[in-house]
């Protein structure tokens, strides 16, 4: 990656919705090379998709817990069935395994403390071998995990 590679990632970070004419002026190319470069990028993974990013109290999802979480063991069938189990879950925003304790960084979004209290009980902890499990309550963030650029 060259330095237009970065700006063109850079400016996509920012808005992903330029169209390649904005693109193309904020980093100095013309139309056409400036798709090429998108385009390869993409294809190299570089860029590996775009999305929407959506309001969690439009959608219900507004009260966001981090979990620290660690299992009894660590041979493959708990891992596998821990994270298949997991990942499959649609309070789950993220989901990281981490060197040392806890085992697992979990981050989960749901309507109330309600529907958080019957996500942990009815989904985490009845997945086998869990130790030790402990929620932490967001109070206000501060910076997100991505800053929005808001829609025009």
């Amino acid at each position: 990656m060259d330095a237009i590679d970065r700006a063109i990632v850079a400016e996509l970070e920012r808005d992903g919705r330029l169209t390649n004419v904005e693109l193309a002026q904020r980093v100095g190319l013309t139309t056409g090379p400036c798709l090429r470069r998108v385009q390869r990028l993409e294809a190299d993974g570089v860029i590996r998709g775009y999305r929407a990013v959506i309001d969690p109290v439009s959608v219900g999802r507004s009260f966001e817990v981090l979990i620290d979480l660690s299992l009894e063991a660590q041979d493959a069938e708990t891992v596998e069935r821990f994270e298949t189990t997991l990942s499959q879950a649609d309070e789950v925003l993220e989901l990281r395994r981490l060197f040392g304790s806890p085992d697992y960084f979990v981050r989960v979004a749901v309507a109330d403390l309600a529907a958080y209290e019957t996500f942990l009980s009815q989904r985490v902890m009845t997945i086998p071998r869990i130790r030790n499990v402990t929620s932490h309550f967001t109070m206000k963030t501060v910076k997100p995990v991505k800053p929005v650029k808001p829609v025009r």
